[in-house]
């Protein structure tokens, strides 16, 4: 199948402005629709999804990526299920132990093994089959069987992490778009899916990044410098684990000896302070930036190392103008199929 493109909008408040860019992403051909689940630095956002799903037609929606920490699972799961109903079928779930949801409440992300366990009962739950969850037998028993499955991506860096979306999940959620770190990570997940007894060419790869088509490359770089800072809040998690000589790609662990701080109130913003040490190099290994040939160019390289899916992080200037360049330009050039 071909590359199929996704959009990430923030629930950033007016509501109204989320609606609007949701409606012209689709109206450019993008067919996923992405927002963040981080409820206290942004808007609750499966309201916003609500409003999303009435306002749109074709388009599929899910978090990416919510998480079993502050989503009490069975909640989490009725929350889809219901989701799927409202849309006639059109949820996909993306879930990861926990960033910004949960430290800047003051918590911390689940714990590998649980987030498994949660996630296995997540995803069969919200399919509308029978579990088992806190010694009792529960089932989501309103559920309408004729609709699709719910599709569950999970996202990771780490061997533990993509081990859970190899055993676990449908596909995996990989927030960067440098091919060296993408094909390690999809061969570490499909290692375990193999070794779990499922088909490893199964597994989906959600590729999520910035992206801003202009033919000023410094300016690009400026508006995404925030990216690779919030992808080193997970590399930091890897190195205090694995240390920083690993079987993990150097390409992903090196740059972040020079970080020096991050600031979750400047979570995903342009010009945050806590991304001045991201360098140029990691900018465009990171992200997909420059005019419209360069960056289907590069598209084009992760469709060919077997990326399902590109996903927008719409978190720079120009955001229409954008959205319009890919439906114009770029997403013509493949020939997509919904993952």
């Amino acid at each position: 199948m071909g590359l199929s493109f996704g959009v990430t909008v923030l629930p950033d408040p007016p509501y109204s402005r989320f609606l609007e860019l949701i409606q012209h992403a689709e109206s450019n051909g993008f067919e996923y629709g992405w927002t963040y689940d981080s409820h206290v630095l942004w808007q609750e956002s499966f309201p916003l999804l609500t409003l999303a799903v009435q306002a749109t037609s074709t388009m599929k929606f899910g978090h990416c990526v919510t998480n079993p920490g502050t989503r009490e699972p069975t909640v989490l799961a009725s929350g889809y299920a219901t989701l799927h109903d409202i849309s006639n079928g059109r949820m996909v779930m993306g879930i990861g132990r926990g960033d910004s949801a949960v430290r800047y409440i003051g918590d911390k992300p689940v714990r590998v093994a649980e987030f498994e366990r949660r996630c296995g009962m997540i995803k069969e739950f919200m399919n509308g089959r029978e579990v088992e969850w806190n010694e009792k037998p529960l089932k989501l028993a309103w559920v309408r069987p004729e609709l699709p499955e719910i599709p569950m991506w999970v996202a990771g860096y780490g061997p533990k992490a993509l081990a859970v979306a190899g055993r676990v999940g449908d596909g995996v959620i990989i927030q960067l778009a440098d091919p060296v770190i993408i094909k390690w990570i999809m061969d570490t997940a499909r290692e375990s899916a193999a070794e779990a007894g499922r088909d490893p060419s199964e597994l989906k790869c959600i590729v999520c990044a910035p992206s801003h088509i202009t033919d000023d490359i410094a300016d690009a770089r400026e508006q995404v410098r925030w990216f690779p800072a919030m992808v080193s809040n997970h590399v930091m998690d890897l190195i205090e684990r694995y240390g920083y000589e690993s079987e993990i790609p150097h390409e992903l662990t090196e740059y972040v000896r020079v970080r020096k701080f991050y600031d979750y109130d400047e979570h995903s913003r342009v010009g945050a302070k806590h991304g001045e040490f991201v360098t140029d190099e990691i900018c465009d290994r990171f992200c997909v930036l420059g005019n419209a040939e360069q960056a289907t160019a590069k598209l084009k390289e992760l469709e060919a190392i077997g990326v399902d899916q590109f996903n927008i992080y719409l978190m720079t200037h120009g955001q229409e103008e954008d959205l319009t360049a890919y439906g114009r330009d770029i997403i013509p050039q493949f020939a997509h199929a919904a993952v």
